[in-house]
């Protein structure tokens, strides 16, 4: 039986969107996480979703970073394998931000984006935290 390798998380948190998220949950009673996932829409053909998750889902990926939970929707995990999520804030906005290596292009807007499914995963390699 060949061995099994770890593969690196879905997701990581910067230190800047860890504390946001972390924030962001303590303000909301009964809220255990942020849940991330992708939809279709927008000029770009598809866009990011984030809800808050009061239960964590039987098939959800769950990133807990710097005392922050995140929840990757289990549609969404070959789009975003590799991604890191950073919050910004600027003169003008705050946001979360998907530095993302499956993203191969965004509308001018920012709003949506192009993502394609992650190559496949090479034979040997096993999900983290299972």
């Amino acid at each position: 039986m060949p061995s099994l390798r770890m593969m690196p998380k879905v997701m990581t948190l910067t230190d800047a969107a860890a504390a946001r998220v972390a924030t962001l949950i303590a303000q909301k009673p009964g809220v255990k996480a942020l849940k991330i996932g992708i939809k279709k829409g927008g000029c770009a053909g598809m866009e990011y979703t984030m809800t808050w998750a009061d239960q964590i889902g039987k098939f959800d990926e769950v990133i807990e970073d710097k005392g922050a939970i995140v929840l990757i929707d289990p549609a969404a995990i070959m789009y975003l394998l590799g991604t890191e999520m950073d919050f910004k804030t600027d003169k003008l906005s705050s946001q979360f931000v998907f530095n993302n290596p499956n993203q191969k292009s965004a509308c001018g807007c920012g709003e949506s984006v192009n993502l394609e499914p992650a190559p496949a995963v090479p034979e040997g390699f096993a999900p983290a935290d299972r």
